[in-house]
């Protein structure tokens, strides 16, 4: 854009200051003297105009909220486990996604996740080298809308762990939490497990789950293998039970709850990706550069000097051709500089 911009004033002032092998074209310059010198205040509006006509619209659909075609760009998990925990550590639904990205896949790896929005954000994502490997912390950006928090990062190794926290109303025995795998990718091989609650009861789960088996902190766990799901096909997990008690699991149990995966750096809900910044950089710069150029006309123009030509009139800033001795629209005489 800015190169376009150089080359329109270049022909802007070759026109201004046109000649012939004999000498100065008197005829044109002086058909160009009533002329308005507006030449780069109309490159100035044309840019402006096609920022904010052409780039500012694709900025701003750059920036909206991804919509189902996340799913067909992005990679797919061999394996991915999702943890359900309610009432574990806090009056609040736990939700742990643990995936393994494809073995094929080269890395790092471009991934979009989808959380609900009435999580109100992630309590960590995290990466690993192998699924036992320490969780460390990984950067992402954050985009909100459409019910959605999306999460986007690139995954330097294979495994991905994400955790949040989602609403579960207490207020009555009667309890129950729905969760809804977007399926912004696909798997093939989803594995669902349930931490049933302590003291609780009447525990129902769509889909089915096995029956709970003990785990080592004393807590009972359902498990169900669902095999592969297509990117797009969402999987609901509705859950049912009946607690009378209001503490939470690790509460019941004396126990602290384990220790979470790294909190992530925070990140700005609107943050634009960097090719994007980037693009609105430029656009900022282009603005600049025509407005100079604008700029140094008017100061060119006001100093009274003009390459090629005898400058304009101290009067009436009429424009002069070269030899004039008095002005040819005011008569004042011509001053030598």
């Amino acid at each position: 854009m800015l190169v376009q911009v150089e080359k329109a004033m270049m022909m802007f002032n070759d026109n201004d200051h046109e000649t012939t092998a004999g000498g100065p074209n008197r005829r044109g310059a002086r058909r160009r003297r009533d002329m308005p010198a507006g030449g780069a205040a109309t490159v100035f509006a044309s840019t402006m105009a096609i920022i904010v006509f052409v780039i500012m619209p694709l900025l701003a659909l750059a920036a909206a909220p991804p919509g189902p075609s996340v799913a067909q760009q992005n990679p797919r998990f061999a394996n991915l486990q999702i943890d359900i925990w309610p009432e574990f550590d806090r009056r609040a639904a736990l939700v742990i996604l643990k995936g393994e990205l494809a073995p094929e896949l080269a890395l790092p790896a471009a991934v979009s996740l989808r959380i609900p929005a009435s999580s109100g954000g992630p309590t960590a994502v995290a990466f690993a080298a192998s699924a036992r490997a320490e969780l460390l912390n990984l950067a992402y950006d954050r985009t909100d809308g459409d019910g959605f928090i999306t999460l986007r990062f690139n995954a330097p190794q294979r495994f991905i762990h994400v955790e949040f926290y989602d609403p579960l109303a207490t207020s009555t025995p009667e309890r129950s939490y729905s969760y809804v795998w977007p399926a912004d990718l696909a798997v093939e091989r989803l594995n669902v497990r349930f931490q049933e609650p302590a003291a609780s009861s009447d525990i129902s789960v769509a889909p089915e789950l096995r029956a709970g088996v003990e785990g080592p902190d004393g807590l009972l766990y359902r498990t169900a293998d669902l095999g592969a799901r297509e990117a797009g096909k969402q999987l609901p997990i509705e859950i049912r039970y009946t607690k009378r008690n209001s503490r939470t699991s690790a509460e019941i149990l004396g126990m602290s709850a384990p220790a979470a995966a790294p909190q992530a750096p925070a990140s700005s809900s609107q943050r634009f990706p960097d090719w994007l910044l980037g693009l609105l950089s430029v656009a900022v710069v282009s603005v600049g550069a025509v407005a100079g150029i604008f700029w140094w006309r008017r100061r060119e123009k006001a100093s009274g000097t003009q390459p090629g030509g005898a400058g304009f009139c101290s009067r009436c800033g009429n424009r002069l051709a070269s030899g004039d001795r008095f002005c040819s629209k005011c008569g004042a005489a011509v001053r030598k500089s």
